[in-house]
């Protein structure tokens, strides 16, 4: 019977030769099939994760030009709102992070509650976001407050529903597996969010304007006259109002749905092992947490890496409109990188299960890095343009999955190492998406830094010699250099496979003596 119910579960059958109890029945058998995920299980989990990655790419490509072009606001102001949201975002995760952990568990578990009360809130200050005040005065705080309003409500859902990966299973394998789902649904979010926000409203996007080199005073004057006995409807602004609100709108609606299939498609597992301590301090929580030498490293290690992906990700597409001159072509090659992307997540979900979790970042770190130059050295061809974003899609599929991946043999290593300390989960994983953020925010800051001082010209159809080169650095040197750094620290990161497995082996054991603990227990007490 115990081989038959759990024996053929998993190939690790030295794990299942548990004593059996006096009936006869083996426990852990019962114990290995409650932690085997359905694929229902893992994308009902991997759609939870889409809501962050659609509303991040919609704001990330649209807020900056939305608050200028169609909230009309002074650029300094707009700047103000854009850096002081990412600020904000950054420092609220690993306050929730502190707030999820000393969370008490109820009967939707620890991390679902937040979730699920987050939801509505954060899609109405997300539909705000989009919309006009019909006053000027006050525009700048309401845009600052509901930008913040909705970073804070989304870190609400994103912290406890990144810790839920330690809660879904106690299997590495599952966990690793849901993981794999989830970075492919998140990076079909960006792709759903890009091509959203991007049908509803393309028509807002404001043309180039030529400068003095591009044409004449009569020639400028002759394109406006074709642009006015255009047969064409010219598009108002209210029109363009109105386009935004109805993409927020679709897009609310996504995230609703993918709250309710996340909350219904999965079930949240308390640990079997008994909390030994009383909740520490914040501080303290911190201490312990950034003082746990592999975790220090890994978070290193994807910071930098993140750095150079991150300036790739957000320059590639000015780079491609300005310095190689596809003006008319960088949607579709964002969308080969979006789509390579999704395809190369099940590869690298299958080469880190065959060759190591830290051989899969050496290689999909270092097979980017030819394409990045070939790129910068090729003059304007499209064909290679195309295949260098082939490659960056499958170097950003790895960016998504390992860091996700890694995480969670970290938090392993901790409890093997820290046994009587628990409840940190949530802690892991919010100061991991505080780096990512930081990361997000200093590749924003310099680029945007950068390109001001090499004297970029905004809307130009034709721009200096010295944004040409800023933009080479930005998509090609810089991150390479970061990426190369990442390595290097990656090569003192100590939780090799077979650090992992035996941390795998320890735990298990340690489910196993506590739940055989709590029987023995419960039948004494019906003896008794």
């Amino acid at each position: 019977m115990a081989k038959g119910e759990g024996g053929e579960q998993y190939s690790n059958a030295s794990l299942l030769n548990k004593p059996v109890s006096q009936d006869g029945i083996s426990l852990t058998p019962k114990r290995e099939h409650r932690n085997r995920l359905s694929i229902c299980n893992k994308l009902s989990y991997a759609i939870g994760g889409a809501p962050y990655q659609i509303t991040g790419c919609a704001l990330g490509f649209f807020l900056q030009i939305y608050l200028l072009d169609v909230a009309q606001l002074d650029p300094f102001y707009a700047s103000i709102i854009l850096f002081v949201g990412r600020a904000w975002d950054a420092v609220t995760d690993p306050t929730v992070g502190f707030l999820v952990s000393r969370s008490p568990w109820t009967r939707f578990g620890r991390m679902m509650p937040w979730i699920l009360l987050s939801t509505p809130l954060a899609v109405l200050s997300y539909f705000l976001i989009w919309y006009v005040p019909p006053f000027e005065n006050g525009k700048v705080i309401w845009y600052l407050f509901f930008y913040c309003l909705f970073q804070s409500l989304q870190t609400c859902f994103h912290v406890p529903y990144s810790a839920l990966t330690m809660f879904i299973s106690s299997e590495q394998k599952e966990r690793d597996s849901a993981t794999a789902y989830r970075m492919t649904v998140e990076v079909l979010g960006t792709v759903v969010g890009t091509a959203i926000q991007g049908q509803i409203v393309g028509m807002a996007n404001a043309p180039c304007l030529p400068g003095p080199g591009d044409v004449g005073p009569e020639q400028n004057v002759s394109v406006n006259s074709t642009e006015v006995n255009n047969s064409t409807p010219v598009i108002s602004l209210e029109d363009t109002k109105v386009a935004y609100m109805i993409a927020s709108g679709v897009i609310c609606l996504i995230y609703i749905l993918c709250a309710i299939v996340l909350f219904f498609g999965v079930r949240e597992q308390k640990e079997s092992v008994r909390v030994r301590t009383e909740p520490m301090s914040f501080f303290r929580g911190i201490k312990l947490v950034m003082g746990h030498g592999p975790y220090a490293k890994l978070v290193m290690v994807f910071l930098f890496t993140s750095l150079g992906f991150m300036l790739l990700e957000g320059n590639f597409a000015l780079f491609c409109s300005s310095t190689l001159g596809f003006r008319n072509d960088f949607q579709n090659i964002l969308l080969i990188i979006m789509l390579f992307a999704t395809l190369a997540i099940p590869a690298w979900q299958w080469f880190l299960s065959r060759f190591g979790k830290k051989t899969a970042v050496y290689v999909g770190s270092l097979s980017v890095i030819p394409f990045l130059i070939m790129v910068v050295c090729v003059k304007s061809n499209l064909i290679v343009t195309y295949i260098v974003a082939a490659a960056a899609g499958i170097g950003v599929a790895s960016a998504f999955l390992l860091p996700w991946s890694m995480l969670p043999d970290v938090v392993d290593d901790f409890k093997v190492q820290n046994p009587t300390s628990e409840g940190h989960e949530a802690l892991f994983y919010s100061f991991y998406v505080f780096f990512t953020k930081f990361a997000s925010g200093v590749s924003l800051g310099v680029s945007t830094l950068s390109l001001d001082f090499a004297g970029y010209i905004t809307r130009g159809c034709t721009q200096p010699n010295e944004v040409h080169l800023t933009l080479k650095v930005l998509v090609s040197a810089a991150p390479i250099i970061f990426i190369f750094t990442g390595l290097i620290i990656l090569y003192f990161y100590p939780i090799t496979e077979d650090r992992r497995q035996a941390n795998r082996k320890l735990l298990q054991k340690q489910r196993d003596s506590e739940s055989d603990s709590e029987t023995d227990s419960t039948e004494l007490a019906h003896i008794v």
